[in-house]
């Protein structure tokens, strides 16, 4: 099929590590000259429109989000609710069927990327439309591989052999929290792990952002186990900026030696529980060194400044500042300051994490982030994990404190192992051509599905 003639649909899950995970992708195909649908909430628009790219060829079209009982009014994105009401977002995501079907039936794309609208694949079907659909994942085809063989090898089902068994291993609470995102009931009442699972042996293809040097075995698990297409579009590297970094930020950082800094980033979304909040500035605090935490207030306060520890502003002043607002996060990894990178492990994050010459230091929160932080930590060993309970998960203050000095100690063995790793990572990632060969390949093999 001639390539000009290519319409793409994209409609990810209403979350902004999402949204933006697949305007990356958008931008990378945009720029190969197709046009491109990308469907999102209404709100969610003017929070977008600088990712946008190809302004000329990517076209937003919103759509109202229904009202869900238990939702506010107006929630439209994960950053409009507790993570707890994920479940009645996914609900107001299926019930946006109708509308999205009239959308499809309008603008007959080729193609049409999704997440977690699970259904439509047979909605494409019911409606005889001639068109590839792909099922494009932002969690990591480890992840993703993870999942299905821990599922399978409870069912008795393990007779495609996996990859990774040996070096993968779950704490309790990581392995809870699996179990809360396979069983948990999702839209339609039946549990996430199912509806994926549907959707897979419907979609004619399934999609990862990731590259093959990083976690090729896993994504061949899941293409033998659904006997599917696999594609990987590569690490779709964010777009370089053009902005500068806010003055205020490079004034501070600016006042510190090179390499010096931990900053913390935990992602748009995370609220900590309020006694891990104070351990987490705490441990900062115990390592002397500098520190920018860009953090949100803690559940049940209005705010960081309030949420911190007795006399904690006193004893940092000069070299420690929390920040509850929004945060130019690329910029800040690429100042010279910066020596230490604490991070939730979302999938944007990660890649600038090593995209960035920083120490890692590895905090995940739910579960695909968990899974991120092993194969960073245990596979390739280019970070570290701040350790948690066995049992309740919580971390101290001198966790946190032992993770970054592991990696900060000029003197500490494995902070050197890490680091020699860390660059062998980013060296991959940035090695010439390697983007612009996944995207043309992954292109290519679309184009060879339409026929």
């Amino acid at each position: 099929m001639d390539s000009s003639s290519t319409h793409i649909a994209m409609y990810p899950w209403f979350a902004m590590g999402h949204i933006i995970a697949y305007l990356h992708l958008a931008n990378k195909l945009a720029n190969k000259g197709n046009k491109i649908s990308f469907i999102i909430p209404k709100g969610a628009k003017s929070k977008l429109v600088h990712f946008n790219h190809f302004p000329n060829l990517i076209t937003f079209v919103p759509i109202t989000v229904p009202h869900v009982h238990g939702l506010p009014h107006g929630a439209e994105i994960t950053l409009d609710i507790p993570y707890s009401s994920n479940s009645l977002l996914m609900t107001a995501l299926d019930l946006t069927q109708k509308e999205i079907e009239q959308i499809l039936v309008e603008i007959k794309p080729s193609i049409v990327f999704f997440d977690a609208a699970f259904w439509l694949p047979n909605l494409t079907r019911s409606l005889g439309m001639k068109c590839v659909t792909v099922l494009y994942w932002v969690v990591s085809s480890l992840t993703a591989s993870f999942v299905e063989y821990t599922v399978r090898k409870c069912d008795g089902n393990d007779e495609v052999e996996y990859p990774g068994s040996s070096s993968i291993k779950l704490h309790h609470h990581e392995a809870c929290a699996m179990d809360a995102i396979l069983n948990k009931e999702f839209g339609s009442g039946v549990g996430f792990y199912e509806r994926a699972k549907r959707a897979s042996t419907m979609a004619d293809a399934i999609g990862f952002r990731g590259c093959r040097e990083i976690e090729g075995p896993y994504a061949d698990y899941i293409g033998n186990v659904y006997k599917k297409p696999v594609l990987l579009s590569g690490p779709l590297l964010p777009e370089p900026q053009t902005s500068a970094l806010e003055g205020k930020w490079a004034f501070w950082l600016g006042k510190f030696k090179a390499g010096s800094v931990i900053f913390v980033a935990l992602g748009s979304e995370w609220e900590l529980q309020q006694n891990q909040f104070k351990e987490l500035v705490l441990g900062l605090e115990l390592t002397g060194f500098p520190f920018l935490a860009a953090i949100k207030a803690p559940l049940g306060s209005e705010s960081v400044e309030a949420a911190l520890p007795d006399g904690f502003k006193e004893r940092v002043q000069g070299r420690g500042v929390v920040h509850g607002g929004w945060i130019q996060q690329t910029l800040i990894l690429k100042h010279p300051s910066i020596g230490c990178f604490i991070t939730h492990c979302g999938s944007g994050s990660i890649v600038e994490a090593l995209l960035s010459q920083c120490q890692l230091v590895l905090l995940p929160h739910i579960f695909d982030h968990i899974i991120t932080a092993k194969l960073i930590s245990t596979s390739f060993k280019a970070g570290v994990e701040i350790q948690r309970g066995e049992e309740d998960s919580l971390f101290s203050k001198e966790s946190v404190f032992e993770a970054v000095m592991t990696v900060m100690n000029e003197e500490s063995a494995v902070g050197k192992e890490i680091k020699v790793n860390h660059t062998k990572l980013r060296s991959l990632l940035l090695s010439e051509d390697l983007e612009f060969t996944y995207v043309d390949s992954f292109y290519h093999k679309l184009l060879e599905l339409l026929g």
